[in-house]
């Protein structure tokens, strides 16, 4: 179902919360301090994410559990590689993204906003029982930024935890320090996504993002609190495929959160308002892989790509091939027991042992 309209907001709509992390302003105005934009919103106004609005000095979220995807996904598409792999998780999604990324390949979701939210309503009790019925491991909130559906985040992940399942996010991290603490008890693990390496320029021009530099802010606290990160970059023709830049991040990986960090290269393929930009050459990708891997980073993926040997995970004592993948699918799982090498017994970063198990995947 979608809703259109901006002039008025139905406050009495089950997927309309009361939302968290602002704080009063004069002339009913507040300030959201859920992300690092801090928007101030006037009365009847909409924070930049599009779906926080302000109703006579009180903030709502407009998608609590206005679902715009709830499939089940190998942990791998995430992409999380070092993470409880061959698992299986519940991904959900709502509208709307607090970047405005002109390449999203999920522009339809996360550029939705204001009056234009759109979705299916569930509990929170709704997904985890979905999760339990299709026996999936965990929970993962994706596909749009979850940052902007915090609340709901947060019930689905407490519930999701007390019923023994593990949660992953895949944010731009651009949470607000606060609610990031708070989330990191009941979080697993996250995917943290760069975009052009991280330029300033790239983020001002093509995502609507002032500055970067919280992201970094946003990476130590994951680490300090416990939260199993993965790092990826998504490599821009032409406009974010510096080669300074994605040393200065692999470098920065690997002094903040240690070479062991997985780190993933991902190609881009023509979306929404880049079109035009042709997709990522393969020469760039291990290109950049190479020097990612000359700074000290002992997992670097190469992602987009299935069939790559960068899609596979080597022992960085040996060399030795030790989980062989094809796109999501993890297809030779050489690691013995306690994740070390079976030939020079270097213990690997990898949290949780391969199954085996056969996955189902469905969509609603």
């Amino acid at each position: 179902m979608r809703f259109s309209g901006v002039a008025v907001v139905d406050l009495s709509r089950k997927w309309v919360a009361k939302a968290r992390y602002w704080v009063p302003l004069e002339g009913g105005k507040v300030r959201c301090n859920l992300c690092y934009k801090r928007c101030p919103i006037a009365s009847g106004g909409y924070g930049a994410c599009g779906v926080r609005y302000n109703s006579g000095g009180t903030l709502y979220t407009l998608v609590y559990g206005l679902l715009t995807a709830v499939n089940l996904d190998p942990i791998e598409k995430k992409p999380l590689m070092h993470f409880m792999p061959g698992s299986s998780v519940i991904s959900i999604s709502t509208a709307g993204c607090n970047f405005m990324c002109m390449f999203c390949q999920n522009w339809s979701i996360s550029q939705s906003r204001r009056g234009d939210v759109f979705g299916e309503f569930h509990t929170p009790e709704d997904v985890v029982n979905i999760g339990k019925k299709y026996k999936a491991d965990g929970i993962s909130y994706t596909y749009n930024e979850p940052t902007i559906y915090y609340e709901y985040m947060f019930d689905v992940a407490k519930l999701a935890k007390r019923e023994g399942m593990f949660n992953t996010m895949v944010t731009n991290g651009y949470m607000g320090d606060e609610a990031l603490i708070e989330l990191s008890r009941y979080m697993d693990a996250a995917t943290v996504d760069f975009k052009g390496g991280g330029n300033l320029d790239f983020y001002r021009k093509f995502m609507g993002v002032p500055d970067p530099e919280p992201i970094f802010t946003s990476l130590k606290i994951m680490k300090d609190k416990g939260i199993f990160v993965e790092v990826t970059n998504l490599v821009v023709p032409k406009y974010g495929d510096d080669v300074n830049d994605v040393r200065k991040l692999a470098r920065w990986i690997n002094d903040n959160l240690g070479p062991e960090t997985p780190f993933h290269l991902l190609r881009f393929y023509p979306h929404y308002m880049m079109s035009d930009v042709p997709p990522t050459l393969l020469e760039v990708l291990e290109r950049l892989a190479k020097v990612a891997l000359d700074e000290g980073l002992k997992h670097v993926y190469l992602g987009n790509v299935p069939g790559h040997e960068l899609e596979h995970t080597y022992c960085p004592s040996c060399n030795y091939l030790l989980v062989r993948r094809y796109g999501f699918d993890v297809v030779e799982w050489n690691l013995s027991e306690g994740n070390k090498c079976p030939k020079c017994g270097y213990k690997v970063n990898i949290v949780g042992s391969f199954k085996g198990k056969e996955r189902r995947f469905a969509w609603w």
